[in-house]
């Protein structure tokens, strides 16, 4: 069984790392081939739903108090930074479909 504090500081972590490897590796897969920038579609879709599980571990917690008050307060940060990160992933996956991945 996993601790409370645990779950929150992992639903914080979480996204911050989705969206930093889909950032590199995203970058590191155009730089080396941009005719395979329709995995990027499939990578952001991973990554959203890495998000959303973060979200999933911390939504339970955010709800509690008393005592936990602390972890209920780590929760609703790690469930702000989840919206954020998966806003971020969002609008990037939106780009490789927009842009033209192999111009110039």
């Amino acid at each position: 069984m996993v601790s409370v504090r645990a779950r929150g500081w992992t639903a914080l972590a979480v996204p911050p790392l989705a969206w930093f490897g889909f950032e590199q590796g995203l970058s590191a897969l155009l730089h080396a081939r941009c005719d395979l920038a329709g995995w990027g579609l499939a990578w952001g879709t991973v990554s959203l739903a890495v998000c959303a599980l973060a979200a999933s571990l911390a939504r339970p917690l955010a709800r509690r108090g008393g005592d936990l008050l602390a972890g209920a307060w780590l929760a609703r940060l790690a469930l702000v930074l989840a919206g954020i990160f998966a806003l971020a992933i969002a609008f990037q996956t939106l780009a490789i479909l927009l842009l033209p991945a192999c111009v110039g």
